[in-house]
């Protein structure tokens, strides 16, 4: 094995979904309580996470409700997010160990880009928000993130950081994860909805995510034999 093959078969990559798995919390149920739509927008939230209704359309549905929010809300938000339980010495002992992280989530830059700075994570992507003179209009910004594009972010990442796709490890509690939890080479389902439980080959039922690890290590011992 050349040094090149020994540095990549020690390299991994570690990629999360965000609401209700990096942090407790589904960040557009939270703009939802401060519009006054927050019993609707939850509503359509957990139809979309069970994969009853198309995703993008949900979206599109829960987002127009935020029109006339002022854009202070996003820091509101922020302060009302927790990571989840283990979250962060996770991330730390990816870290430690030269992995990187990235975060793929159907929220929103706004709210996102600040947890990634706090748990200096390497990858993110999300949604975005059209605010215009501070106010929400109910629009999104751009392409929206879909289980396509979320397995696609995996990919590229891996391909980017230098990593063969059977050291990537993805962990998601929703429908649009499944593609991501099923290409990596560690997949598993945190704390999630039975399609994904289902699914997966790997489930977390209890909110730690340092219960990760065993799997994760214990895959790889697999993988080396």
């Amino acid at each position: 094995m050349t040094p090149t093959e020994q540095n990549a078969s020690c390299r991994r990559l570690l990629v999360m979904d965000i609401d209700s798995t990096l942090i407790d919390e589904e960040v557009i149920d939270l703009l939802g309580d401060a519009s006054g739509h927050g019993e609707q927008i939850a509503a359509i939230t957990e139809r979309a996470m069970r994969g009853e209704i198309d995703f993008r359309q949900a979206l599109r549905e829960r987002v127009a409700l935020l029109k006339g929010l002022p854009d202070t809300v996003f820091h509101d938000v922020i302060g009302r997010t927790h990571f989840t339980t283990g979250a962060l010495d996770l991330i730390d002992e990816c870290h430690r160990r030269g992995w990187t992280v990235g975060v793929v989530s159907g929220g929103f830059h706004e709210v996102a880009d600040e947890l990634v700075r706090r748990a200096h994570i390497d990858h993110c992507l999300a949604n975005g928000l059209v605010v215009r003179d501070g106010v929400l209009t109910g629009q999104i910004d751009g392409d929206i993130v879909t289980k396509e594009s979320k397995l696609a972010a995996l990919t590229a990442w891996a391909a980017e950081d230098g990593v063969p796709m059977d050291r990537t490890i993805a962990i998601g509690d929703g429908a649009n994860d499944i593609p991501m939890i099923l290409a990596a080479g560690t997949g598993i389902a945190f704390c999630a909805k039975p399609i994904v439980r289902q699914t997966a080959p790997h489930s977390i039922t209890t909110r730690d995510l340092r219960l990760a690890l065993p799997i994760i290590d214990g895959a790889s011992a697999e993988g080396a034999r």
